[in-house]
C-alpha cells in the first residue's frame, strides 16, 4: 500500500549548484513563515563551516506542507568526500529532485550523487536552475543530463524524467526557459503528482532503518529513520536490532516528527514517515527498529570504502596543552569514535601506539573538515599527512583512482598538462569550444591529487575550475615526487626575531612571523631547495658601540600568508605532521630532534 499524505525527498546536486537556496524558497513558499517574519539565508546550513564555506557537509531533515501533502526534505551534501552522508540520506527517501547549473551542467559529483540515486531505484525529477546566468545554456544541458542518465544505465522509468526549469535565489520555476515564471509551485505540484509515495505493507508489524543519530541534553541518544513498515508509538516497548543481529530493549521515551526545521512531538507516526526517537543510547546507523514480537531486520546501509587514511595522535611539541582544553589520547579516541556513530564513512583503527589512531574516509577535504571540527571544539592534536589506502590482487598492488575534470583558459593548458602528467595522469580527452576555455578529462592517481589544487590555482591564477570523482581500483603507476621544495626548520626553542627572519628570507618562504613562539623541529618555512635546512629564527642582532643607535633596526618584511588547515595538509610530507589547537596551525617534523633526524637519515 501506498501512504499518499507523505513524500520523502532527498535534493541531490554538484557543489554550489543551489540545494540550499532552493530549499530556502520551497520553506518560503509553503507557508512556513509568517509574512515579514525574518529569516537567514541558507537555513538548513546550521554548522558554522557550512556557512563560512558555503557548502553542506551533513545532510539534514525538514518538512512542509504543501496541498494536504507532508513533503519531507532531505538536503544532502554536493561533495564527493561527504558521500556517505548523501548514502545515508538516500535510505529515506522515496523520490528525488536532482538539481543541475544552467550554465556548468552536469559535473562530476552530480554525477556521483545521481548514480547513488539511481542504484537506490528513485524516481527524480531535474530541474535546470540558475537560468537567469548570462551564459545559462539550459537545453544543452538537457541534453547532457539525459546523456548522463544513459551512460549510468538508468532504466526506462527513469529516464523519462519530468524536468523544470528555475531561478532558486527568486523562488521560481516554470516548465520552458523563456516563459516568466512567479513562482515555486509548478515544482511544489510535480513533487506530489510525480513522485512516489512511500510503500508499506499493511500487515507488517513496526519496521524502522536508522539512517541517522542525534543528541539531546535532555532525551539523549536520537535514532533517526523512516518507518518502513507499520506504526510508532509513544512508550512503546520496542528492540534494536544490531549489526551482529543482538536484541537491544528500548522504551519510547519520545516520539517526533519532523515540521519545518523544528521537531514536533506526537503519540503515533505512520509507515512512511520520518521519525525521531528517543529511548536508547546503544544504536549506530544501519540499525533496525522492531517489534519485540516480530524482530525483523531491514537490509543495513552499505557505504563505499574509504580510499584515504590519517594518523591522528596526541600533540607532543613543547607547546602542547597551551591552548587546547582536550588534549589527552582518550578524548581524542571518545571524539573519534563518536564521530563515526554519526559518519558512516569513516572509520577509526587502532595502532601499536596506544596514543595514535588511524582514521579512515573519502577524502582529504573530509578529514580537514573533521580536524577543523574538533580544534573549534577545543582539541588539540598532531595529525599527518593524508596517504591513499592501497590494495593487493593477485600479488599486484592497486591504488584508487580518480576521473579528473579540468576546466581552464587555454593559455594554461600547456603547464596544466604537463603538471598532471608529471604526477602520473593520463588524458582520455580535450574539448575546445572556441571559446578560449578547454576542458580537458584525465585518469589520476588518488594520491597525485593530494595538495595539488593549490598549485593548480595558482598555475592558472585562478581562473582553473577542478573536479574529480573516484573511479575505482586500477594497477599501481608508480612513484613520483610530492614536493620539490624543502623545509627551514627550527634549531631551537624561543621567540623569532625580525632580525633573523629577514636574513632567512633569501632561503625561501617563511610561515611565521616576529614574535611568534618557536621550538626545535618546527618547520617555520619552505626552503627554495629540494633539501631540507635547520636555520636559528631566533638569532638577535649583535649590538657594538660602532653603530649609531637605531640604525639598520627597521627591519621591513614581506607579509606572510596565514596557515590555513588545509594548505597545512597539503604541504607536509610523510615524516612532518601538522600540530592543531584551537588557535594555532603549526607545521613540525615528526621527530623533533635534529640530531635524531640525522641519525635515522644515515641509517635509511
Amino acid at each position: 500500500m501506498l501512504n499518499e499524505k507523505i513524500r520523502n525527498i532527498a535534493i541531490i546536486a554538484h557543489v554550489d549548484h543551489g540545494k540550499t537556496t532552493l530549499v530556502d524558497a520551497m520553506f518560503r513558499q509553503s507557508g512556513l513563515f509568517r509574512e515579514g517574519q525574518a529569516v537567514d539565508e541558507r537555513i538548513m546550513d546550521s554548522m558554522d563551516l557550512e556557512r563560512e564555506r558555503g557548502i553542506t557537509i551533513a545532510a539534514k531533515n525538514c518538512a512542509i506542507n504543501w496541498q494536504g501533502v507532508k513533503v519531507n526534505i532531505i538536503d544532502t551534501p554536493g561533495h564527493a568526500d561527504f558521500g556517505g552522508e548523501v548514502e545515508r540520506a538516500l535510505s529515506m527517501a522515496d523520490g528525488a529532485i536532482l538539481l543541475v547549473d544552467a550554465s556548468e551542467g552536469p559535473l562530476p559529483q552530480t554525477r556521483f550523487v545521481l548514480e547513488k540515486t539511481l542504484a537506490a531505484g528513485l524516481r527524480i525529477i531535474v530541474v535546470i536552475n540558475k537560468i537567469d546566468r548570462h551564459d545559462a545554456r539550459p537545453e544543452a544541458v538537457l541534453d547532457e543530463i539525459y546523456d548522463l542518465f544513459i551512460d549510468l544505465d538508468a532504466s526506462d522509468d527513469q529516464l523519462d524524467f519530468p524536468y523544470l526549469y528555475a531561478i532558486g535565489r527568486d523562488g521560481v520555476a516554470q516548465t520552458t526557459p523563456e516563459e516568466k515564471g512567479l513562482n515555486l509551485h509548478p515544482l511544489l505540484d510535480m513533487i506530489v503528482a510525480e513522485l512516489p509515495a512511500p510503500a508499506y505493507d499493511p500487515q507488517a508489524p513496526l519496521q524502522m532503518l536508522v539512517s541517522d543519530l542525534g543528541y539531546s541534553d535532555y532525551l539523549g541518544r536520537l535514532a533517526i529513520g523512516k518507518v518502513a513498515n507499520g506504526r510508532a508509538r509513544h512508550k512503546d516497548r520496542l528492540v534494536c536490532l544490531g549489526a551482529d543481529a543482538t536484541q537491544r530493549p528500548l522504551k519510547v521515551s519520545r516520539l517526533q516528527v519532523y515540521e519545518g526545521l523544528s521537531l514536533k512531538e506526537v503519540a503515533t507516526a505512520e509507515a512512511g514517515d520520518i521519525i525521531v526517537l528517543s529511548g536508547i543510547e546503544d544504536v549506530a546507523i544501519g540499525d533496525t527498529i522492531a517489534t519485540r514480537e516480530a524482530p525483523r531486520a531491514l537490509k543495513r546501509i552499505r557505504v563505499d570504502e574509504p580510499t584515504v587514511a590519517m594518523r591522528f595522535t596526541i600533540n607532543t611539541s613543547p607547546l602542547a596543552g597551551r591552548e587546547g582544553r582536550h588534549v589527552q589520547s582518550g578524548r581524542i579516541r571518545e571524539r573519534l569514535y563518536r564521530e563515526t556513530l554519526k559518519n558512516v564513512a569513516i572509520q577509526v583503527e587502532a595502532t601499536d601506539n596506544r596514543e595514535v589512531f588511524l582514521v579512515k574516509g573519502r577524502g582529504e577535504f573530509q578529514m580537514a573538515i573533521l580536524i577543523e571540527t574538533m580544534r573549534r571544539e577545543g582539541f588539540e592534536l598532531s595529525v599527518g599527512r593524508p596517504e591513499v589506502i592501497y590494495k593487493y590482487a593477485d600479488g599486484q598492488k592497486r591504488e584508487p583512482m580518480e576521473k579528473l575534470f579540468i576546466d581552464c583558459d587555454e593559455n594554461f593548458l600547456g603547464i596544466v598538462t604537463e603538471k598532471l602528467s608529471a604526477r602520473k595522469g593520463q588524458m582520455t580527452s580535450m574539448t575546445n569550444h572556441g571559446s578560449g576555455r578547454v576542458r580537458m578529462i584525465f585518469s589520476i592517481p588518488s594520491r597525485a591529487l593530494i595538495g595539488y589544487r593549490d598549485e593548480f590555482l595558482t598555475d592558472t591564477k585562478g581562473t582553473g575550475i577542478m573536479n574529480a570523482y573516484f573511479a575505482g581500483y586500477d594497477a599501481y603507476r608508480g612513484d613520483f615526487p610530492i614536493r620539490f621544495t624543502g623545509s627551514i626548520v627550527a634549531d631551537r626553542r624561543g621567540t623569532a626575531v625580525a632580525y633573523a627572519l629577514f636574513n632567512l628570507e633569501p632561503r625561501g618562504q617563511l610561515f611565521i612571523e616576529p614574535g611568534d613562539p618557536v621550538y626545535e623541529g618546527l618547520i617555520f618555512g619552505e626552503h627554495n631547495r629540494a633539501t631540507d635546512i635547520n636555520a636559528n629564527p631566533c638569532k638577535e642582532k649583535k649590538l657594538t658601540n660602532m653603530r649609531a643607535a637605531g640604525r639598520d633596526e627597521n627591519v621591513i618584511l614581506s607579509p606572510v600568508k596565514p596557515m590555513t588547515l588545509e594548505r597545512a595538509l597539503h604541504f607536509i610530507r610523510e615524516d612532518e605532521m601538522v600540530e592543531v589547537t584551537p588557535r594555532s596551525i603549526r607545521l613540525r617534523k615528526g621527530v623533533l630532534s635534529a640530531s635524531e633526524r640525522h641519525r635515522l637519515r644515515n641509517r635509511q
